[in-house]
This record gives C-alpha cells, structure tokens and sequence, in this order.
C-alpha cells in the first residue's frame, strides 16, 4: 500500500497530478516522494488519492493541463521550425538577421488578420531586431487560396509586401480585388500566373496547412513566437511581451 506516502496525502496528490501532466508518470512520481520504494505503488489506492485531491482542488486542473498544452505545443514548433520560421521566398519583412521570428499565419479573407497589420508594423517599426514572415493559410474560402497563390507568386517576384498590403487595402476579397492588388504591386502578370499554377504553390500551402495542424492552429490570425503558439487578433504589448519571451529563451 501507500503507507509512507500517505503521511503527506496532498503533497503527494499534487506531485502525482503534475507529474502525469508534465510526462513524468504516475508511479514515478510516487517512487520519488517514498524514495524510490516500489511496494508503495498500489494502483488503486493511488488513484483514489489522486481522485480525491483532485475533487477537493479542481482549479489545478486547468494550470496543469495548460501546462500539458504548452509542453506539447512546443514539441511540435520544434519539429516544424523550417516550415514555421523560414520564409517562402520573399514572404517576410524586417531584420533579415533578426534574433526573434514572429510567423505569423493568414488568410486574405480574413478581416481579423487585415486588423492586425497595424500591430506588425508597429512591432517591425520599434524592434529592429524582429523579423515577420509571412504563411499563407487560406481556410475561409476558395478565394481565400487562389489569393494565397498569389501571394507566393508575389513572394516569388520579391514583391510580396506590396502585394499583401494592397490586397488587404482593397476591400471585400475577390477575383477583381486580387487583379487589382497585382497590378497595384507591379507583378509580371504572364510569370505570376504561371506561379499560381505551379507545383511548389500548391506545396507550400498544403505543407501550411498541416502544420498548422500539428500546431493546433485553427484560423486566423495565429501567431508563432519562440515555441509559443498565439490565436486570434491580439494587441500589440501581447506580441511585444511574446518576443520578449522568445529572446529571454534564447
């Protein structure tokens, strides 16, 4: 049974419960509170331990689950850096040589990712040290992925940002807006549109989105920093803090 153990019921319970969220194993994190003693680990009376504390403290759950969240966020920012952090040709603005990336994922159609344009500039604007690269991530609606080949294929011209600030300039998304912020831009329309049927463009935006996948990223706007993931429009000081963070990491 659990009779060591059981001199410290909630300091057990509590190492118990982390220790299943971080990965350390229910067992294990018994063996280390009785001093590695294998003979205090009954299964039964762990869990009703566990079961009661948990009961009796229901709000370590969600710290401990978030916990559990960002641990595994992070492996999948580690396994996918290449496809997060590197740019699809010209599809990135800022420091070159930053020490901080902040990807940033979007979709044309999306008016909660033409709002945060202002907070990028911002943040490109007061930390000469951050570099901003682009994914397409078209998943509102069909349009939504031809102007995501565009975007490459403006990318691929090294005009991406116009293109990119002329198309969320130019109102509602569609056929003609997406033409207009071409021309607006300056592309090459005959190689453009070779580059919106090519390969590599439809590539690109498949490997987008099943990263995303792995990530957990829904919609858009959703924000890689370091190995944090952030959804949704935020405010500039909750991507300035966000950076902050990734460069302390380092």
């Amino acid at each position: 049974m659990i009779e060591r153990a059981a001199k410290s019921p909630l300091a057990l319970a509590g190492l118990l419960v982390v220790s299943a969220a971080l990965g350390g194993g229910v067992v294990l994190g018994v063996q280390a509170l009785n001093g590695g003693d294998a003979v205090s680990t009954d299964k039964a009376a762990i869990g009703k331990v566990v079961r009661n504390y948990v009961l009796e403290n229901p709000e370590i759950l969600p710290e401990a689950m978030q916990r559990l969240q960002s641990r595994e966020t992070g492996k999948a920012v580690a396994g996918s850096k290449s496809a997060i952090f590197e740019p699809y040709a010209a599809a990135w603005e800022g420091n070159p040589q930053g020490d901080v990336t902040v990807s940033v994922w979007m979709d044309y159609a999306c008016g909660y990712c033409r709002a945060s344009l202002p907070e990028i500039a911002r943040l490109v604007a007061e930390d000469p040290k951050v570099r901003i690269v682009y994914r397409e991530l078209p998943v509102l609606s069909e349009v939504s992925r031809v102007a995501a080949r565009w975007g490459l294929a403006a990318a691929e011209q090294g005009k991406f940002k116009p293109f990119h600030t002329a198309l969320y300039s130019g109102g509602q998304l569609s056929e003609q807006s997406i033409a207009a912020a071409a021309a607006q831009a300056g592309l090459d329309e005959a190689a453009a549109r070779t580059a919106v049927m090519s390969p590599r463009a439809e590539a690109e935006i498949a490997r987008n989105l099943e990263v995303a996948s792995k990530l957990g990223v829904t919609g858009t706007p959703s924000w890689v920093i370091g190995d944090k993931v952030i959804s949704g429009m935020v405010p500039y000081d909750t991507l300035k803090q966000a950076v902050a963070a990734a460069r302390g990491a380092k």
